[in-house]
């Protein structure tokens, strides 16, 4: 078999491919990569001996000319290697997409990217900022390990620990009404460090107990889970009082807010440091903590 030719054949047939406005043209590019990928392997002996020479790659970058280096001929191979190893192609995702995660070598981590690109139709641009502030890193192991048995996943499963909160500002000393501040300006990024469906409700959400008013810190709704989500923001280490605070507010809600076809509430609690002991001695199985760093 002439492989050369099959991979130029491959090529000029997506160059041609390109100039067409179709909905389909991711498909046609990440099937004409992997299968250039797959002449390329099979052309080099096979994917052991691939690792060890690539002679064959810098000779049919310089035939195939410019546009076609012996870096992007490469990562077609790469490319053909995650797929065969059970990395996830989606035609929702672009070349560029993948050629930013060509650097992993997890392929949970890799598929995790995908699957959050696919849901929040990220694009390049905000993949990028995702990986670079290791969102994968930051999940729970329970959710790693929920992820590759493809277990259903709770609400609390894609809080990252800790949370990044935008900040343009560099402050010596922080106050929960700062922190909320810088919450609020950027409320969009923050719900999404939580995870996947929640919408936002109210800040210093007014109730009253007793002769009494308090005022939750954030009020959000999680339409993918239906059920309301309590945040209290504390700058301090978490102190078992914490628990008993958001305890009493999830009641409230749960009590008068709360209608009988939603899920019970649940309570995240954001400190600047995590008090583990404390969390294991909490009695209410739907108060979750992580930590806040500011970015």
């Amino acid at each position: 078999m002439n492989y050369y030719n099959g991979i130029k054949e491959h090529l000029l047939n997506n160059e041609v491919y390109k100039k067409v406005k179709d909905y389909s043209k991711n498909r046609n590019e990440l099937e004409t990569y992997y299968n250039v990928g797959k002449l390329i392997i099979e052309a080099q002996g096979g994917e052991t001996r691939a690792k060890y020479g690539d002679s064959l790659i810098k000779e049919y970058s310089k035939k195939l000319g410019k546009g076609y280096t012996v870096s992007s001929l490469k990562r077609m191979r790469q490319f053909f290697i995650l797929k065969q190893k059970g990395a996830t192609v989606s035609h929702q995702l672009t070349w560029s997409h993948y050629v930013e995660l060509l650097k992993f070598d997890d392929i949970n981590e890799i598929n995790y990217y995908i699957d959050i690109s696919k849901k929040q139709r990220l694009g390049v641009r905000e993949l990028r900022y995702k990986i670079k502030n290791k969102e994968y890193e930051r999940l729970p192991i329970e959710t790693k390990t929920k992820l590759i048995q493809k277990e259903k996943n709770e609400v609390q499963d894609f809080i990252k620990n800790p949370i990044l909160i935008k900040s343009n500002y560099d402050y010596e000393k922080i106050t929960e009404k700062v922190l909320k501040h810088l919450i609020l300006e950027d409320i969009e990024n923050f719900m999404k460090e939580l995870g996947d469906g929640f919408s936002y409700i109210d800040n210093e959400y007014k109730i009253k107990i007793g002769d009494r008013y308090n005022y939750i810190d954030l009020l959000l709704f999680n339409y993918k889970y239906n059920c309301f989500v309590v945040i209290e923001l504390k700058i301090t280490e978490l102190k078992k009082e914490y628990i008993g605070q958001i305890s009493t507010y999830m009641n409230y809600i749960d009590k008068n807010v709360k209608s009988i076809n939603q899920d019970k509430t649940i309570g995240i609690i954001i400190s600047k440091k995590g008090n583990k002991f404390v969390m294991e001695y909490a009695s209410d199985d739907r108060i979750f903590e992580t930590n806040f760093i500011l970015n």
